[in-house]
């Protein structure tokens, strides 16, 4: 009796975490305190807390200045944004680290998230303060200016300007869309994880690595299955279609990926697709926009849809020529195969065994580069071991930027795979807080993000508050008798991430809505793209490619296979990215209401730039996250726009040298500190010294010279 009492003395105590001072190092996210529970308490408590403070902000009797209506100025002790902070865990765990019941409380979350999203952004009142401080606010700094033209112009952008008609049918719109964007997500991570190939015959297993092998069987003793295990995450699947000889196999696996969500069961996202492309053109148009794309783009460096056509189009006839001569290449070698009676080409399908089928690109894109360059993904593995890799990535911004990374394992994380490190400034001082979560698993999304725990900025005090930015990939998992090995694509994935997080830990704004990686869209993948470019770079790999076994370096005729061959396929590579441009800017760029086909509309949206066969059973669109749920509606163009940008960038470092800390720190203070607080144009031209051109691109893709050579 006493136990039962004293049992629920303690349970009584316990206070919601989100509701108090972390108390952990850097008041870092105290995941291990966090229970289920928890999160719709400190949603609802959080929205109400945001209610109460919009009140004192309307009814305040004072003139509406910069300062009592724009920023914060409570002064109230311990003050803070409980649900910003709630929110930030809760949904990047959502992506990172869910499960069933972390999906079923999204569902019930998001409407009422999005309905408070719209009380604030449709508040007459709130509204017609900023708009006094719009049109009638004193002198600014460059600084301030942005955070109130970003405040008026966000809520203009959000329908405060509507009648109260348009105001509730855009409530409407949004609260349906972001319903469907989290169905979406939800969706394609059921389906690809529901997903596997199981073998329990040896033979099947011709032609794969050891590497794959290994992983294979580790993961079906995790299922306690017999044989071999393989799945659609990328460690998984890579390997398979690169070098399995079965060819049935392989169509298997490719159709599998490529046929996610299309299946007549619960995950199918055909229609939540095709509604989405409506809900977002409705939206623009009740907003005065033509398109969906008009809507975005007027926040975008490209400006308009002419300007993203113009780019995608020039990338179309720069690169078009020299991807048909890698097709053709492709094929010859495919028939060569076929004709010598090769393993790989064995199919069900009679109609098939002649024709190069998209599953065999990988499988004869690899044969290829064998022989053209002597280069294989496996040869380079044992020198990319996770941890040399993650010492090389660190030991790299060291010497751009002198900064530090020590791993502190005092500070929480969400899983026992996430790396936490404490991140010093050159002088010494503390930076940020850095995660890296390093491998796939069941409750984890496909693919690699970087996102925030805590963004910078500068509160009333003066004091600099420093961010805790986090990298999320689907990296290869360590074996029982291997560590991690990564392929040189999986070192280039992490290089990118990085630079996304430098973005974040270098920010120094007074403001957190400007701080980081908060800027538009076409100019956010900068950062990370200028570091891939280090992937190939002699320089850089000496530094930390090292055989996991003997200790040698990674020798320097394979860097100099590596060097030479950085260009393979990149052609191809460039016209898949201007693909999926091109399809993402078909459907919002629509006029009138969406009715087509999907499937059939894919197709016919990216057909000028896609050279193999197109299957009418496949469909990009429903796992296209990008677009359909990860905010790059009308902006998958940005990883084009900014490769523009990074590999001029690049270019000045390489006439200076790839190490040079004086043209680092030009980045670092002109790019990567200053986040949104400016045009990006003009941040761009501070550092560069002027606009950007497609001449760098060309050139390290070894297309200018071709163009040369066909115009003689």
């Amino acid at each position: 009796m006493s136990k039962q009492k004293l049992q629920c003395s303690t349970a009584e105590k316990r206070v919601n975490p989100f509701f108090e001072p972390y108390g952990t190092p850097h008041d870092t996210v105290p995941f291990d305190r966090i229970r289920l529970e928890d999160y719709e308490e400190a949603f609802m408590e959080g929205i109400r807390r945001d209610n109460e403070q919009i009140e004192k902000t309307i009814n305040n009797p004072e003139r509406p200045t910069f300062d009592n209506t724009i920023i914060n100025t409570e002064e109230d002790e311990g003050y803070y944004d409980l649900l910003g902070r709630v929110s930030t865990v809760f949904f990047n765990l959502l992506s990172a680290e869910t499960n069933d019941e972390m999906d079923a409380l999204a569902q019930k979350m998001q409407p009422i998230l999005t309905q408070h999203a719209n009380d604030v952004r449709l508040n007459p009142r709130l509204f017609e303060r900023i708009r006094q401080v719009h049109l009638h606010h004193r002198r600014l700094n460059a600084e301030e200016q942005m955070l109130l033209d970003n405040c008026y112009n966000g809520f203009v952008r959000s329908g405060a300007l509507l009648d109260d008609a348009g105001k509730e049918r855009l409530r409407q719109l949004t609260e349906e869309a972001s319903m469907l964007s989290l169905q979406f997500s939800q969706n394609l991570l059921k389906e690809n994880k529901a997903f596997q190939l199981h073998i329990t015959d040896e033979k099947q297993l011709d032609g794969l690595p050891e590497t794959a092998r290994e992983a294979a069987a580790m993961t079906a003793q995790e299922q306690q299955v017999q044989g071999w295990v393989f799945t659609l995450d990328m460690p998984s699947y890579s390997p398979f279609m690169t070098y399995s000889t079965q060819r049935e196999l392989r169509r298997q696996m490719y159709m599998a990926r490529n046929t996610v969500c299309t299946h007549d069961n619960a995950e199918n996202n055909l229609d939540i697709c095709k509604r989405l492309v409506n809900l977002r053109r409705e939206i623009a148009q009740l907003l005065g926009y033509k398109t969906y794309a008009d809507y975005v783009l007027r926040r975008r460096m490209a400006s308009n849809s002419r300007n993203v056509y113009k780019l995608l189009d020039n990338l179309i006839e720069a690169y078009k020529p020299t991807a048909i001569k890698e097709k053709e290449e492709l094929k010859k070698l495919f028939l060569k195969y076929k004709g010598n009676g090769a393993q790989g080409t064995v199919s069900d399908d009679e109609e098939d065994k002649g024709k190069l089928k998209p599953w065999d690109s990988g499988f004869y894109s690899h044969k290829l580069q064998m022989k053209k360059y002597n280069l294989d993904q496996e040869m380079l593995r044992p020198y990319f071991e996770l941890s040399n890799v993650i010492k090389g990535v660190f030991g790299l911004a060291n010497r751009l930027y002198g900064i530090t990374f020590q791993e502190n394992k005092q500070i929480p994380v969400y899983h026992p795979d996430v790396k936490a490190y404490e991140v010093f400034d050159q002088d010494g001082s503390f930076l940020a807080v850095f995660y890296a979560d390093f491998h796939p698993r069941k409750g984890k999304q496909g693919g690699a993000w970087m996102t925030e725990y805590q963004g910078q900025y500068i509160d009333k005090d003066g004091k600099n508050i420093r961010p805790h930015v986090s990298v999320v990939m689907n990296l290869t998992k360590p074996t029982a008798d291997k560590p991690a090995l990564l392929t040189l694509g999986e070192v280039e994935t992490f290089l990118h991430e990085f630079g996304h997080s430098l973005h974040g830990m270098f920010a120094n704004t007074r403001f957190e809505s400007l701080s980081g990686t908060n800027v538009w869209w076409d100019f956010v993948e900068l950062p990370s793209q200028f570091m891939e470019n280090y992937a190939v770079e002699k320089e850089f790999l000496q530094t930390f490619a090292f055989h996991y076994q003997t200790g040698e370096p990674l020798p320097d005729e394979l860097i100099r296979r590596i060097v030479k061959s950085r260009n393979f396929m990149a052609a191809t590579a460039c016209l898949r990215q201007v693909s999926l441009g091109l399809l993402d800017m078909a459907y919002y760029t629509k006029k009138d209401a969406f009715t087509d086909d999907i499937k059939t509309f894919e197709k016919q949206a990216w057909r000028k730039a896609v050279l193999g066969e197109q299957l009418k059973d496949t469909c990009m669109t429903v796992q296209f996250s990008h677009i359909m749920a990860g905010g790059y509606a009308a902006g998958y163009y940005s990883y084009k726009w900014a490769e523009v940008l990074d590999a001029d960038a690049f270019s000045v470092f390489k006439r200076r040298g790839i190490f040079d800390r004086k043209t680092a720190q030009s980045f670092r203070d002109n790019i990567l500190s200053r986040g949104g607080t400016e045009h990006p144009m003009t941040l761009y031209k501070r550092f560069r010294g002027g606009e950007p051109t497609i001449e760098a691109l060309l050139k390290r893709n070894g297309i200018k010279k071709a163009i040369k050579r066909g115009k003689k």
